[in-house]
This record gives structure tokens, C-alpha cells and sequence, in this order.
């Protein structure tokens, strides 16, 4: 599968709504890479367009490609309360002519009233979406059974419903997009002379799967370290096996050119929990903006540079060329604005 054309061909069968801003930049990140006595470069997802971007635009594009394949009209989705995914889905969703149904979980315990509130919320409400709402923070099968009753209520009032599942056992359509972006780094890697190591939040595990099997696929042995920022690094070690594994299945291609060794996590940043904030990860983002005029977020980006920082800080990273992929959430930081 090393050859691009048949790479490409693979991902060709599957539709997309081709609408963000694609290919985004490379850049380096000389100032806290000299701190950290590495080669910092950072792939800026951030800059992916459309509703404030971030890595949940490639995901989504496969989705609702196929929520245009049915002539859906609604969007369903479920995500945390200051989801970057359920937020960029609504903005698709708008931009395409959908409604969108955001169905929130109860996933960060003690959140404040600004945290319900502000950042992505304020935008939700602001696309104009349907909110829903779900005790259970960590209950995917029972989220997923929600939100299709949701849909078949739609459905039953003459709407054409299309559902964003949340669990594991789900098709990995957003997986498909992180394949397609390896194949958009490769040269970009190559034209700033290579990488020793990517850097990526690992949480669905969907950017992670989808990254690392493009990789392969294309025969690249870059490794593609992930920070966990939902779940400890045994049970994200097993999620992200599973969704290589099923991505290669829906490609109808060899899974096994990821090797079990290739799966790399640390939860060395995780802190007590998803979305909860720790020390590290605000002195992170404070560190990133104020040597790099770069805004990460409380619960993806800030979680993973915390992360590299301590590799580095450990020696692991000495030395090393290391790419940062940038996967967006900023507006998340207005909802945490009481916590720096």
C-alpha cells in the first residue's frame, strides 16, 4: 500500500464534504524548542476554518459527506459540555444547510456556571443548535441510545435525522480524515528535513488511529507518540489498537502494517480526569502563549504539551526533531477563565 495512488484510492470510495481549509501549515516553534533543547515544529489543525477549526473539521468532513449521501437534514451529536466536536459539527452542520441536535454529557465533575456557559457552548447556542442533555459522562452506549431515540423522534416529526456516534463499537468514518492528513504531512516533513517524533492528544483515539495507520500505509516509521487526555495509557493503548484496526477494516486494508510496538501513549499529563485542570497543564498554555504568541486549550492541547514537556524535561526528547500537532479547542479557554 505504499504506493500514493493506491493509497489515495482507498480513501476515495468514502464521501466527504470537502470544506476545510486544507492543506494547514507547518511551522517551527524556535523560542520553547531552544527552552526545551529540542526542534519544536507544531502541524496547525488550529487553522482548519471553519467554526473557530481544529482536528474535528477532517473528522467531520467524512460524516457529513455521508449525512449528505442519505439527504440527511439534522445533525445529532454528543460530546462533553465544552466539546470542540459537538460545537464544529454545528457549524458544518450550518454551513451545509443542517440543523444540528447537541446532545452534552456530564463527563468533568464541578463545573463552574462560566463553564456551562461560555466558550463552546456560547457558540453552540449561537449556531443555533437544539441542546440535549446527559447525566453520564462515561456511559458511550448509553449516550449513543439517547441520542438515536432524539433522532427517531425527528424522524417520526418528517425530518431526515443523521446520527455522529460516540462509541468505540462505531463506524470510525473521523478516523478517515487523520488518514488523509498523513498523506498531506509526509511533504511537509520532508520539506522542513524530517522528524524524530509527532506529538498528538490521544483521546477518542480517532486523530491518533486514523494518523498513525496513514503513516503506515504510506510507509512512513515515524513514531506517533499520543498523551492520553480521557483514560490511563492501558486502557488508551487497547482504544487505539481497536480503532487502527477498524479503520483498516473499513478501508478493506492490512491493519498489521501498524505494528503493536508502533501503539505509543503516555498519561504522563492526564491529571485526575478529561477536562479537569492540573498545574502543568495551565503553566503549558501560559508557557506556549508567551513564547510563541500560541493559544492551546485546557483539555486537549495544553494536556499534550504538558506532555512533551516533560519528556523533555526528562531527557526523552533531548536533542530530538518533534513535531506538536496542534488539534485546536481554544474557545474551550473562555470556559475556563476562572482557573488562570
Amino acid at each position: 500500500m505504499k504506493d500514493r495512488g493506491q493509497y489515495l484510492t482507498a480513501l476515495e470510495r468514502f464521501s466527504r464534504a470537502a470544506i476545510g481549509h486544507l492543506p494547514t501549515p507547518v511551522e517551527a516553534m524556535p523560542n520553547l524548542g531552544q527552552e526545551l533543547g529540542l526542534s519544536l515544529f507544531v502541524k496547525r489543525d488550529d487553522c482548519t476554518g471553519i467554526g473557530f477549526g481544529g482536528n474535528k473539521v477532517r473528522q467531520l468532513e467524512y460524516y457529513l459527506g455521508a449525512a449528505q449521501d442519505v439527504q440527511a437534514d439534522v445533525l445529532l451529536i454528543t460530546g462533553a459540555v465544552q466539546s470542540n466536536f459537538v460545537r464544529t459539527a454545528a457549524a458544518m452542520g450550518c454551513k451545509l444547510g443542517m440543523r444540528c441536535h447537541i446532545q452534552l454529557e456530564e463527563r468533568v465533575p464541578k463545573i463552574s456556571d462560566l463553564h456551562r456557559t461560555n466558550g463552546n457552548v456560547l457558540l453552540d447556542r449561537l449556531l443555533g443548535a437544539t441542546l440535549h442533555s446527559y447525566p453520564d459522562g462515561e456511559d458511550e452506549t448509553g449516550a449513543d441510545a439517547a441520542i438515536r431515540r432524539i433522532a427517531d423522534s425527528l424522524r417520526d416529526a418528517g425530518q431526515r435525522p443523521y446520527v455522529i456516534p460516540l462509541g468505540a463499537d462505531s463506524e470510525p468514518l473521523g478516523a478517515l480524515g487523520y488518514v488523509r492528513a498523513a498523506v498531506e504531512v509526509l511533504p511537509q516533513i520532508e520539506a522542513i528535513g524530517g522528524v524524530d517524533e509527532i506529538v498528538v492528544a490521544s483521546g477518542s483515539a480517532l486523530t491518533h488511529a486514523g494518523l498513525l495507520l496513514g503513516l503506515r500505509l504510506a510507509g512512513d516509521t515515524t513514531p506517533v507518540r499520543g498523551v492520553c487526555v480521557r483514560r490511563n495509557a492501558t486502557l488508551q493503548t487497547l482504544r487505539v489498537i481497536q480503532r487502527i484496526a477498524d479503520t483498516a477494516n473499513l478501508l478493506g486494508v492490512d491493519g498489521q502494517v501498524v505494528a503493536p510496538q508502533d501503539v505509543s501513549v503516555t498519561d504522563a499529563a492526564l491529571g485526575p480526569g478529561y477536562g479537569q485542570m492540573t498545574a502543568d497543564t495551565r503553566a503549558a498554555i501560559e508557557r506556549t502563549a508567551r513564547t510563541e504568541g500560541l493559544f492551546l486549550d485546557p483539555v486537549y492541547t495544553g494536556k499534550v504539551m504538558a506532555g512533551l514537556i516533560k519528556l523533555a524535561e526528562a531527557d526523552a526528547l533531548c536533542g530530538r526533531r518533534v513535531l506538536f500537532w496542534h488539534t485546536g479547542g481554544q474557545p474551550a479557554l473562555f470556559g475556563y477563565s476562572d482557573q488562570f
